[in-house]
């Protein structure tokens, strides 16, 4: 969901339902439903910085020139929004201002608007034409991004920069006209456009061009900036170009060829990205560097060669090629190389660069590589087990991401160092051996491995990042150990078959989410050295029925717990503080909260709709009245209760009746010796209906026995 962030300002306020503003002698006074919008009022001008009215067509009033911006956001996924009409007298239209309006049909832009910010119409899919007004100076980043609706662009004569991928994903533009103002064309302006026929640039610009079939170049024609996106075939980049632009050609799909120039020395970061038609590239001599994920997605092409005199090439510059077979280099290259088997290399093979995607099976690492570079087996989706040498120090990011036939995995105890993503959405990864060298499971290292059954967490391990193990919905049981301290958010978020949880003595948060949707996760025992839990850490743990709060938890997160539809009674220390909005919301079972503190502070709805909820607290504590978060609060008294039979022996052991209030959780302790005793617990009672009866199995071991009670 898009996070909306809104501007602090330092004068906020509403106006009144009906705004009549005093204007100088002869202007025209405006009347307009005010509650509709809200303001921030700085030297003398007012911004809009937000709209709650019905949608339909807004005009947007000026108060003859007093209302001058549009704050960012101000519009943000108004699906009512039809129709706007921007007044002269705003001259900046902030980022995200009408961004995900999905209704949006027509912007109407007046003369005096100078600036369109970052991501303005990002998504207005049925916005259909745009004019962009001769007063505009700049139009920022993503500022008209998938507009998927959008099939005419007019650009004013005073735009000078257009931001990247300020029109990028416009699905149905088929051409545009860049005028001679512009000086700055950011990555990408026109990129995934996949009818752009071509770009025209108005001959007197000083800055850019475009050749007579509509490629868009400089000045000078040495870099070519963006190829557009529905021409089709082959194409020879023009000898005259030394570098190709970021994203140049990204998207093009219709291109099933390209030969590159000696005279290209650069091709940059997704120049020929995702050109899934593209099955040959000839690459010229000159050619030095080819960019980050350069040819990443171009799903057609099955080999490339490089010549001697490539220096770099970045990280996934041929990833997720999935008919790639073979990468080859020159003999004479320096710097890399390339084994009989067409994958990439370093010179000296300590570095493994690139896995073609394209080759099937099984795969053994040369015991040379020390790095298995970042998105180096991207996407090899017939890669069936790859065994990775003593060698081998590093695993990049992303190094075996989107792996889908790989199975099993065994890291050696060589790997220090296992990057973000590393193994993410592996689907049929269904074992997994972690080395004791490791001490940073990172972020989404194995998320969406849906068929990772079990994975044994080493003790040299002290952090398991965000998103670690998210979705790996057959891990059945995970065992944490003392030397983690921290569990990130969402680590375990959605392992639905998660039956059996320990957690070690170490752990002191556990993150956001870090267990929710769990959904058969029957009890959860939190160490006493967690301090804090975090939001909806355990939310939607549906099977949970068994609790244990350690004594150390200071703050419960808000929803921490929220529909936990098994839950019948918690116990909290008395190191409880604060407990979160909707901590405990939607658990239909919850009947007993025990506190063994003062009173915290709790959210008012954080208990919301348990209906069957009764707080208990013991003599002594402060801070409680009659009611907490909405709930009856009583003093909890728990009681042996003397009859007859109680106490008195029951299947040959002693025990009793302990009475109290309804699922009232109670702690037996016993003591041999009253002069001196030593307490310890033998036992733990839920007064279910008010009543629960405890027996010793121990009893015959002692000459006299002494028993209390105390809350957990």
């Amino acid at each position: 969901m898009r996070t909306k962030l809104r501007t602090a300002w330092a004068a906020r306020f509403r106006l009144l339902p009906l705004l009549v503003l005093a204007l100088p002698l002869g202007a025209r006074a405006q009347f307009f439903d005010a509650s509709q919008f809200s303001y921030a009022f700085n030297d003398g001008a007012l911004t809009i910085t937000q709209y709650t009215g019905p949608g339909g067509q807004v005009d947007i009033p000026d108060f003859d020139g007093l209302i001058t911006g549009l704050g960012g956001e101000a519009f943000l996924n108004c699906a009512t929004l039809i129709g706007v009409a921007i007044p002269y007298s705003i001259t900046n239209i902030g980022g995200g201002a009408f961004a995900y309006c999905e209704n949006l049909a027509s912007a109407s832009i007046a003369y005096g608007v100078k600036s369109i910010g970052d991501a303005a119409f990002d998504r207005c899919t049925r916005l259909t034409s745009v004019a962009i007004p001769d007063s505009v100076i700049s139009i920022g980043d993503g500022a008209f991004e998938s507009c998927t609706g959008l099939i005419s662009v007019a650009l004013g004569s005073s735009v000078s920069t257009i931001g990247v991928g300020a029109f990028a994903g416009c699905s149905r533009l088929a051409g545009v006209i860049i005028p001679k103002s512009v000086t700055s064309l950011g990555d990408g302006a026109f990129g995934s456009c996949p009818r752009l026929a071509r770009i025209t640039v108005d001959a007197l610009n000083s800055f850019y061009s475009s050749s007579a079939d509509g490629v868009l170049f400089d000045k000078t024609q040495t870099t070519l900036v963006q190829y557009p996106g529905a021409k089709a075939g082959g194409y020879a980049v023009p000898n005259t170009v030394a570098s190709i632009a970021n994203g140049a050609f990204g998207s093009c799909t219709g291109l099933t060829s390209v030969t590159i120039p000696n005279s290209v020395t650069n091709i940059a970061d997704g120049a020929f990205g995702s050109c899934t038609g593209l099955t040959s590239i000839t690459l010229g001599s000159g050619v030095t560097t080819i960019g980050l994920r350069a040819f990443a997605g171009c799903s057609s092409l099955t080999n490339v060669a490089l010549s001697k005199s490539v220096a770099s090439i970045g990280n996934g510059a041929f990833a997720s090629c999935a008919r790639l077979s073979a990468i080859t280099v020159d003999p004479l290259n320096p710097v890399y190389s390339s084994s009989v088997d067409g994958v990439l290399f370093n010179k000296n093979q300590t570095a493994l660069v690139q896995y073609p995607a394209g080759k099937a099976g099984a795969y053994a690492i040369p015991n040379s590589v020390t790095n298995i570079q970042d998105d180096a087996f991207d996407n090899a989706f017939a890669l069936t087990s790859v065994t990775i040498p003593n060698s081998v120090t590093t695993i990049g990011d992303s190094a075996f991401d989107f792996c889908t036939a790989l199975t099993n995995v065994t890291l050696p105890n060589s790997v220090t160092t296992i990057g973000t993503s590393a193994f993410d959405s592996c689907a049929s990864l269904a074992s997994v051996t972690l080395p004791d060298s490791v001490a940073n499971i990172p972020d989404g290292a194995f998320s969406y491995c849906t068929s990772l059954a079990g994975v044994i967490i080493p003790n040299g391990v002290t952090r398991i990042g965000n998103q670690a193990f998210d979705y790996c919905a057959g891990l059945a049981g995970v065992t944490v150990p003392n030397s983690v301290t921290s569990i990130g958010d969402e680590a375990f978020f959605g392992c639905s078959s998660l039956a059996n949880l320990t957690l070690g003595n170490g752990v002191a948060a556990i993150g956001q989410g870090a267990f929710s949707w769990c959904i058969n996760l029957p009890a959860v025992t939190i160490p006493n050295s967690v301090t804090n839990l975090g939001d909806e850490a355990f939310a939607d743990c549906r099977s949970l029925g068994r609790l244990t709060i350690g004594n150390r938890v200071g703050a419960v997160g808000s929803g921490a717990f929220e529909l936990c539809n098994n839950l019948t009674s918690v116990a909290f220390p008395a190191s409880v503080t604060s407990i979160g909005n909707q901590a405990f919301a939607d658990c239909a079972q919850l009947a007993s909260l025990s506190f063994q503190g003062n009173a915290p502070t709790a959210g008012s709805d954080a208990l919301d709709s348990d209906d069957l909820a009764v707080v208990y607290y013991l003599p002594g504590t402060a801070g409680w009245g009659p009611f907490f978060a909405g709930h009856p609060a009583v003093l909890s008294t728990p009681q042996v209760h003397t009859s007859a039979s109680s106490p008195g022996l029951r299947t040959n052991q002693f025990g009793f009746n302990l009475t109290g209030s309804s699922n009232l959780v109670v702690v037996v302790e016993a003591s041999t010796n009253l002069a001196n005793p030593a307490w310890s617990p033998v036992g733990t009672n839920t007064l279910t209906g008010g009543s629960s009866y405890f027996s010793d199995p121990q009893w015959t071991n002692y000459p006299a026995r002494f028993y209390r009670l105390r809350s957990p």
